[in-house]
């Protein structure tokens, strides 16, 4: 239907969010292309309108069962026993009320997460922000490398664990893949995967029969020690706190859940509310009981033993001389792979939602993959050829407690902003909740900032009396990222910011009809085959309608014209200047009388895509009309693909014309 002129946009300051945000805006959307496209059923039962809303919480929570949850889970099961379970539960009780903040604020607003940075700081800010989550997610990315080639490794032990970590490089097939299945299959297989490893776990707690009195014990809070360095208390329940509240999932979770076509009404929203907090709080103790069952399983087996995990290949191969069966080993080796295959759905997810919201510059799924992939590769590769492989889980915990470095500049805002009742109208955090949210803030604060100054004293004494250098060259980093993390806390959040309204139909046409355009000169790129009469077809048409002079381009791509340019004369370069003369002098006479003023011909030589560029810069052209083939993808890697290059190298329209004309007797004539 075509409107009547458009109302004025509201003034700067002025809009409410939500009735900005009740019509969806195309290109503007949080994952785009899953975007409100799950239905939720207003009829029926309470269950179905659970199950169609449970899914998101389920994604978000296999980033909490990944490899490097293991390796942190490991560590501290096989070197302090049961004690810090109580670490576990309190970082499960934190990711509950972060993701359900998070998933509130993408039901509420219409925005994830790294979009409200967006709307909220200014480029500078966004920027830093944006290169934190990147570091976060390669963190993230390298333990799932690690994880899944490690697993390779202990189920096909021949394999060279390199070699595994490279094809753990592959499953960008398998991303491509899954992503044409939809988001509700995407989510089942995960679920899947979950319950893979979840059953495995329970074969691992079934064998290694803990001593359930000292799980009670460890759940009682106790103090964490810096002694020992890498091997401190504190250092793993660091870990442990990054492996379980990750960043990345913050700003995934805030995403997902706009996949539900929920009701655009309050009463509609508090419900969407009301199910993601239950699929939250069901996903994330699920993830619990995972991370639980594999540290009481290192404390059940490794501490009682006295025998200290350093890698997860060696608790793959104390499970088996220790519980004397191989069912557990397998089941272990099972189960990492599954949690190293889920977290990478969420991994790259995640990349793309911060990508879009901070940035809004999209990417596809696959090449984001592929790069993010070879971030994690490279340092994983390096560290496995240092240390022949004994390296791999002290970059797993490293990874991990990068990742807890991290979360403030996740955690402050999503709490400023859910606090806010200028962007959440009436579902503004209660008290209570904003005090909850603001202890939990403290703590992950108070024990980074722990961290970091040990970990400062430390490199300070190593250093001896280059010390200086040390504090030097990191002190004024921190303080840096302190003082932003304190301004983004004082900081009084800007009204909503207008969302970019779709255009009418009038305004689209208005604005065509507006830009008026006369070409002078019309190139067209030939082949010099039978393809050439359709790019014909077109040009001369488009000529004799704006009485421009026409072009004739063909470029020579052969040895001679590759080696040689102008001054070849090989048979090939001869044959193409006559074609492209012939065609003039046909031509000539035929277009006169149309209006056509001149027919020319220009012969380039070499590269197609970088000669056809020149020639329409230098000839002046103002339109180019080229052949289109058809063909993609393998296709288009085997043979090239020339338009795309050409529109990109030049500011002119060009015209791709797909068709081919019948050949006679099987051959293409000259």
């Amino acid at each position: 239907m075509i409107e009547g002129s458009p109302s004025a946009p509201p003034a700067p300051g002025t809009l409410n969010y939500q009735a900005a945000l009740a019509e969806p805006v195309a290109g503007r959307n949080s994952l785009e292309e899953v975007h409100r496209t799950i239905h939720i059923p207003q009829t029926g039962g309470w269950l179905g309108r659970l199950f169609a809303f449970a899914g998101p919480a389920y994604l978000v929570a296999v980033g909490y069962m990944d490899p490097g949850n293991w390796a942190t889970d490991l560590a501290a099961g096989s070197r302090f026993g049961y004690q810090l379970i109580w670490v576990l539960l309190m970082s499960n009780m934190m990711a509950v009320l972060l993701q359900t903040l998070s998933a509130r604020l993408g039901v509420v607003t219409g925005r994830d997460l790294a979009q409200a940075c967006r709307d909220n700081y200014g480029g500078p800010v966004r920027w830093v922000l944006f290169v934190l989550c990147e570091i976060a997610i390669a963190a993230c990315d390298l333990a799932e490398v690690l994880g899944t080639a490690i697993g390779i490794t202990l189920l096909f032990p021949h394999v060279p664990l390199i070699l595994a970590v490279l094809i753990t490089g592959l499953d960008v097939l398998v991303l491509l893949a899954m992503q044409r299945w939809g988001m509700r299959k995407m989510e089942a297989f995960v679920v899947a995967l979950i319950a893979v490893i979840g059953a495995c776990f329970v074969i691992e707690v079934f064998l290694s029969r803990p001593e359930w009195a000292g799980v009670a014990a460890g759940l009682i809070p106790r103090r964490l020690s810096s002694e020992g360095g890498e091997n401190s208390s504190l250092y793993i329940a660091i870990g442990i706190i990054g492996a379980t509240v990750m960043p990345h999932n913050l700003y995934l979770h805030s995403s997902l859940v706009q996949s539900r076509r929920t009701a655009n009404t309050e009463a509609g929203k508090r419900q969407a509310c009301r199910f993601n907090l239950i699929d939250s709080a069901v996903a994330l103790n699920l993830a619990f009981l995972v991370n639980a069952a594999i540290l009481i399983v290192a404390a059940a087996v490794f501490a009682r033993n006295g025998q200290p995990v350093d890698e997860i290949k060696d608790a793959h191969r104390l499970l088996h001389g220790l519980l004397g069966t191989r069912v557990a080993p397998i089941a272990f080796a099972l189960a990492l792979i599954c949690a190293g295959q889920s977290s990478t759905i969420t991994g790259t997810l995640a990349g793309q939602i911060t990508m879009e919201g901070f940035l809004h510059f999209r990417m596809r799924p696959w090449l984001r993959r592929l790069i993010t992939r070879s971030l994690a590769i490279i340092p994983a590769v390096i560290v496995i050829w240092l240390t022949h492989g004994r390296g791999t889980n002290r970059l797993l915990v490293f990874s991990q407690v990068l990742l807890s470095l991290q979360l403030p500049f996740a955690v402050v805002p999503l709490v400023k902003f859910t606090s806010s009742r200028r962007l959440m109208g009436s579902f503004v955090n209660p008290a209570w909740l904003n005090v909850m949210a603001w202890l939990v803030t403290a703590l992950i604060l108070g024990l980074n900032g722990k961290l970091v100054f040990d970990q400062l004293a430390a490199g300070h004494e190593a250093a001896g009396r280059w010390g200086w250098v040390v504090i030097l060259g990191a002190v004024p980093f921190v303080a840096g990222l302190a003082a932003l993390l304190v301004w983004m806390m004082l900081r009084a959040e800007r009204g909503p910011t207008p969302r970019i309204t779709a255009p009418t139909a009038r305004e689209v046409v208005e604005a065509a009809g507006a830009r008026k355009r006369h070409f002078r000169r019309i190139g067209v790129a030939l082949e010099a085959n039978m393809n050439d009469a359709t790019m014909l077809a077109e040009a001369i048409e488009l000529a004799c309608i704006h009485k421009a002079e026409l072009l004739l381009m063909h470029v020579v791509e052969g040895a001679g014209g590759q080696y040689h340019g102008a001054e070849a004369g090989d048979a090939e370069t001869r044959q193409d200047d006559e074609y492209l003369r012939n065609l003039v002098e046909h031509l000539r006479g035929d277009l006169v009388k149309y209006g056509v003023p001149a027919v020319n011909a220009a012969l380039g030589f070499g590269d197609v895509k970088a000669e056809l560029i020149r020639m329409a810069r230098e000839e002046e052209i103002d339109l180019l009309v080229a052949g289109g083939h058809g063909h993609r993808r393998w296709a288009d890697l085997l043979r090239g693909e020339t338009i795309n290059g050409v529109r990109h190298g030049v500011d002119i329209p060009v015209l791709a014309v797909r068709g081919t004309v019948a050949k006679k007797d099987g051959k293409t004539p000259r």
